[in-house]
């Protein structure tokens, strides 16, 4: 059914909702169900006394919270809540920012506004005048309409609502979704279908779409959103294009999102009619402050500018022999009168310097700690290559204190199966937030260091590159939606466990029957690790195909540059496989803290999790298990696959508790994955098979097809590319 809708697609989505049946519409409003519950729901989560709702505020994102909680209520209750201005009737839920609170009612706040910043909120019950009241309030609107949200969430999930006293706010400033959108609606590593924005239709027309979008973020706490690819394109710059960025500003608002843009370094010369674009010419500074200003003069609240420089073929200062200081804080000048950020990604690697690319980002920016604006931010990937299924959080995190460091996630599963493959990337994402930098001893997570609790840095943020696309269900696989879900989560708060994360969205998305919830979920926690088992098992790393990424592709060795190819990664012959890191390799280990440099360094201590990340190993070499490498190795490959069909097997008992949308939809995906699980399993140990020359232990089958076979397969076509 979604293939179909795909095709009519020029339709309105709201037509979708009236046409399709209800099923498709559960794919489509992601964990905003607000199903009706029965009578014993209603009463154990104590809601039945619910009134009306009291509204104190008329703002665009106040009448944006007030729908939705009338909305949801009526649906999960059954029957049409009332929304009046009038405080005297008991039992009701009153809404309001702490300027429009009676002095009552701010008095029973107490010093709870103390606890929160402008986007914090506070959910208590209260009694005034005899009367008792639900309150939901923060220090601004918007913290109104987040408190609206995390107060759904507690009824869709049947938690009770008595006695409460609710204190919350975001640990970072910049909560983004990265869109790698171009112009031309395609996606690069994009696998749930077109880009959402229909540049052609804009500013005219406002799809729905981009209103349900906007709602689905806020929901989660997600205030800002890059529109338009990392490797960027000038045109998005020129008057054409930002007349149709202030439309989606101006849809995005008043969810408390704002909206930036990825800014192409050559802008000047593409757009502007100069002749260069070193950051040191005044007429390229003038020529950015200028145009910052006509931004600006359109959207008063843009955030600023996302920046890739000097990476991958992106022009940049060092174009000019300048460096990414001088490039960052001359587009730093341009926005600061306004408020603006950049954002400057840290993702740089050079085809000059082959002998380890996981160092190159720390050789390129940690000399330069404190040398940027307080307006700039760097953004880091998690890992010091490029968003494997597990990689040892990047050194970054803990060398560069007084800059401010931005967490770059990849929501989007480039390396992890695309849109086809169950992977819950919470629990890659918590593995990274939770890792000990140790950058001020020992207690100095990778999630202290971005939101500013150990650097002190007033800003902060975590980005997510999205994989979000005009699928009906979103993000092409219905799991997936969790992986959006989760990141709003993990960004609004770094600290939140991902089996909490996996709990509510399965509650709020699909079920709260425990029998559906306890298997579903430890399904979902063990996903993450079945796809390191059959992709990238013991630190093994980037050997998928290369180009599209889909895939194994181990063997391939012929490409130009020397770290475009797996073979770089693995290093397998027929001494071992690995890439030594250590001191008696490239020494990246020396780039972390000393307590964690020793731990990785040594082969003893390395956690086998990131063994061949570190260490070219024998064969032969004994894992702690008893077994030898190869052996190892090999039965991890299994294991991936086993697991994926244990996944298979719990999703089959499902079928009552979801519907037949869902089930079926999920169910099909599972067999591809199952499928690409044994495909991984066999390209990969056959190729290594070369090399160790050994047999496959017990309890490893036999592979279906000739490495010949798999080195043939080619996908020229693949999504995202």
């Amino acid at each position: 059914m979604k293939y179909i809708i795909k095709a009519f697609f020029k339709l309105s989505i709201l037509l979708f909702l009236v046409s399709w049946p209800a099923s498709a519409q559960k794919d489509y409003k992601l964990w905003l169900q607000y199903e009706k519950k029965t009578s014993s729901q209603i009463i154990s989560g104590y809601i039945s006394n619910i009134k009306g709702i009291v509204v104190l505020e008329n703002t665009e994102t106040s009448k944006i919270a007030t729908n939705e909680l009338q909305t949801a209520l009526s649906d999960m209750l059954g029957s049409k809540i009332q929304v009046t201005v009038k405080t005297e009737e008991n039992n009701t839920i009153i809404l309001g920012s702490k300027s429009v609170l009676s002095p009552e009612i701010e008095k029973v706040i107490g010093s709870d506004f103390d606890l929160i910043n402008d986007e914090g909120f506070i959910i208590k019950t209260v009694s005034v005048k005899n009367k008792n009241h639900i309150i939901i309030t923060g220090k601004k609107d918007i913290g109104v309409l987040y408190g609206v949200y995390s107060f759904l969430r507690l009824i869709q999930m049947n938690k009770p609502v008595k006695n409460l006293r609710i204190v919350d706010a975001p640990k970072t400033n910049i909560r983004i979704l990265n869109h790698w959108d171009n112009l031309d609606r395609t996606v690069e590593r994009g696998y749930a279908g077109f880009s959402l924005w229909n540049w052609q239709k804009l500013p005219g027309f406002i799809d729905q779409r981009y209103i349900d979008y906007a709602r689905a973020n806020a929901s989660i706490g997600i205030n800002g959103t890059v529109l338009t690819n990392v490797n960027a394109n000038a045109l998005i710059l020129t008057p054409q294009y930002l007349e149709k960025v202030e439309a989606l500003a101006s849809v995005f608002r008043p969810y408390g999102i704002k909206v930036y843009l990825t800014a192409r370094f050559s802008a000047p010369i593409e757009i502007g009619g100069l002749k260069t674009a070193d950051p040191k010419e005044a007429d390229v500074a003038n020529w950015w402050k200028n145009k910052a200003k006509e931004i600006y003069n359109r959207i008063p609240d843009f955030g600023g500018f996302l920046v890739k420089a000097n990476s991958e073929g992106q022009p940049g200062p060092q174009n000019y022999g300048r460096d990414h200081v001088d490039g960052a804080n001359m587009l730093a000048d341009a926005v600061a009168p306004f408020g603006g950020v950049i954002m400057w990604r840290a993702f740089v690697y050079s085809e000059h310097d082959a002998n380890d690319r996981a160092k190159q980002a720390y050789a390129e920016f940690v000399p330069y700690d404190g040398k940027f604006k307080d307006n700039v931010i760097v953004q880091v990937k998690n890992g010091a290559i490029d968003f494997q299924p597990r990689e040892p959080f990047h050194p970054m995190f803990g060398a560069m204190p007084k800059t401010p460091l931005m967490m770059e996630f990849q929501i989007t599963q480039e390396y992890l199966g695309f849109s086809t493959h169950l992977v819950f990337l919470p629990k890659l994402f918590q593995e990274v937030l939770e890792a000990d930098t140790y950058q001020k001893g020992k207690g100095t997570t990778v999630s202290k260091v971005i939101d500013g609790s150990f650097t002190k840095t007033k800003l902060t943020g975590i980005a997510g590159v999205s994989n979000v696309g005009n699928d009906l269900n979103w993000t092409g696989h219905p799991f997936a939606q969790v992986n959006w879900y989760g990141f709003g989560r993990l960004a609004w708060n770094p600290n939140l466990d991902s089996e909490v994360i996996a709990d509510e969205w399965l509650r709020c998305t699909f079920s709260n029957d425990e029998n559906f919830i306890n298997p579903i979920k430890k399904m979902m926690i063990e996903s993450r690790e079945a796809a390191v088992n059959y992709m990238t098992p013991l630190g093994l790393h980037h050997i998928m195909d290369t180009g599209h990424h889909y895939g194994p592709g181990p063997w391939v060795s012929n490409l130009s540059r020397p770290e475009w190819n797996p073979v770089y990664y693995h290093k397998a012959d027929k001494n071992g496989i690995g890439f030594d890191r250590s001191k008696t390799g490239t020494n990246a280990t020396a780039q972390y803290a000393p307590e964690v440099e020793k731990l990785f360094d040594n082969v003893e201590t390395c956690p086998e999790k990131d063994l061949l990340w570190f260490h070219h190993l024998s064969w032969d070499y004994k894992l702690k298990n008893g077994q030898t490498l190869w052996n190892g190795m090999a039965l991890k490959y299994q294991e991936g696959v086993n697991q994926v069909k244990n996944m298979q097997n719990i999703w089959n008992k499902t079928e009552k508790y979801v519907d037949e949308e869902r089930f079926k939809e999920v169910q099909m995906l599972l067999e591809i994955q199952y499928k690409e699980a044994k495909w991984w399993r066999d390209a990969c140990l056959l190729y290594f098979q070369q090399y160790s020359g050994k047999e496959l232990p017990a309890g490893v089958e036999k592979p279906s097809q000739s490495l010949d076979y798999f080195k043939s397969l080619k996908f020229p076509f693949a999504p995202g590319n």
